[in-house]
């Protein structure tokens, strides 16, 4: 099953490589691909018609989350507060990013989808999560200079073999032609799990461990950067990534997540980037 996802991975790579060739070749690899490996629910692996999507029944099952949100970190409101509402999170202690925004809600629906991806090797899943970012981020892709992903401490990317969150960045940047520096931010100090630890443990947990790339300065310097994770929890480790990037000398730092975590914030070892 592995080899298969692989497979079917790297042929939709030659495809999206192939965007440039409009016309019957194109339709032509992408209808040969389907016969060989008919496309399969990102949720449950049943067939669905276009590749990286979900079934009807897994469809429904998820909380995507819409409007009415806290203006600031997106947390979702039970009722509309009028625009520019904000959380009671977010006015006793503004974070260090502008807004974040994220896709769905971090439940018993979509934990499996997102686990598959972070740890279970469905990579074959990120060209289809990044389109569904690209939706529920369009305001910060459309303001945004550069795409940045919260990096991986080089022994945790060896053990894992990618980063679910630069995978993320690169296909959100072929979606929305908006450049993409995965190594924008690098990690200089392994840090443990965050899963188990409390929103001030968290924060501790990651405080000094991310640096701007020495190389990529002069990308950061006067720009507006929107900052790619898979799971908001506390926002400590995207408010510690933020705090970084404005003291290199962004302008703004957004936040565009696959889930979030609504509340109460459940401390289980999901955000262990």
């Amino acid at each position: 099953m592995y080899r298969t996802r692989c497979y079917h991975d790297g042929m939709n790579q030659i495809v999206e490589t192939l965007q440039g060739w409009r016309g019957p070749l194109q339709a032509f690899l992408r209808s040969a691909l389907d016969l060989l490996l008919p496309p399969r629910c990102l949720g449950c692996g049943d067939r669905v018609g276009t590749p990286g999507t979900l079934c009807p029944t897994c469809w429904t099952a998820m909380h995507f989350i819409d409007a009415p949100f806290c203006a600031c970190c997106g947390l979702p409101f039970d009722y509309d507060a009028g625009a520019g509402a904000l959380c009671g999170a977010c006015i006793a202690a503004p974070p260090q990013f502008g807004r974040a925004r994220a896709v769905l809600s971090y439940d018993d629906a979509s934990r499996p989808l997102i686990l598959g991806f972070k740890h279970g090797d469905r990579t074959d899943a990120a060209p289809g999560f990044a389109r569904w970012m690209a939706r529920s981020g369009a305001t910060l892709l459309a303001e945004c200079d550069v795409i940045a992903a919260v990096p991986l401490h080089r022994w945790r990317l060896l053990r894992r073999r990618y980063n679910q969150s630069a995978l993320l960045a690169l296909h959100l940047g072929r979606v929305s032609g908006k450049p993409v520096v995965p190594d924008l931010l690098i990690r200089r100090r392994a840090t443990p799990s965050q899963g188990g630890l409390t929103a001030k443990g968290r924060a501790r947990n990651v405080a000094g461990a991310f640096a701007a790339h020495p190389r990529h300065r002069d990308r950061i310097s006067g720009a507006r950067v929107l900052l790619v994770d898979d799971v908001l929890t506390t926002g400590a480790t995207v408010g510690e990534c933020a705090r970084v990037l404005r003291r290199a000398g962004a302008v703004g730092v957004d936040v565009l997540t696959l889930a979030r975590v609504p509340k109460p914030v459940r401390l289980d070892p999901i955000e262990d980037t």
